[in-house]
């Protein structure tokens, strides 16, 4: 009789919106379930960028990373998004980890509309680059695992 052997979980997911002045991090469970705001780095240079997140990546140990693409609301890409292709195509050679571009249409907005709160509509303010990040992870994650969506508020 042989040996179990250990179950192979899929691995985190890392969801990187790309911005000129911030990057905002989330990233998703082992199981590939949930999604969670992780950090914002601030961008000083190409190289501290890739640092941090090559750091990032280890520190959780993602197999997989995916960057929001900025697409217009018609679908084609803008500035943003070609930048943002760019990026994911550096972060794949430098990292040597496997890359997707994912859609983040409306990710900013729904971001706003998750920080406001009626007590502290100041919140709206603040970078919420890392939320937008989660929303669209979570939204990944959901899209490649329909039979594993999260509950969340409004979403049967």
């Amino acid at each position: 009789m042989s040996a179990p052997t250990e179950v192979e979980l899929p691995g985190r997911v890392l969801a990187v919106d790309y911005g000129r002045r911030r990057i905002g991090l989330a990233i998703s469970d082992e199981l590939r379930i949930t999604a969670r705001p992780l950090r914002i780095l601030e961008r000083k240079n190409r190289g501290d960028v890739m640092r941090n997140l090559r750091a990032v990546a280890r520190e959780w140990n993602a197999r997989l990373i995916v960057v929001g693409h900025p697409l217009n609301l018609g679908g084609t890409p803008g500035e943003m998004a070609e930048e943002a292709a760019r990026f994911a195509t550096r972060v794949r050679k430098e990292l040597g980890i496997a890359v997707e571009l994912v859609d983040e249409r409306l990710t900013s907005w729904a971001a706003d509309r998750e920080v406001a709160t009626p007590r502290r509509r100041n919140r709206a303010q603040e970078p919420r680059d890392h939320v937008a990040a989660a929303i669209f992870l979570r939204d990944y994650l959901e899209r490649e695992h329909p039979h594993r969506r999260s509950t969340r508020p409004g979403k049967e």
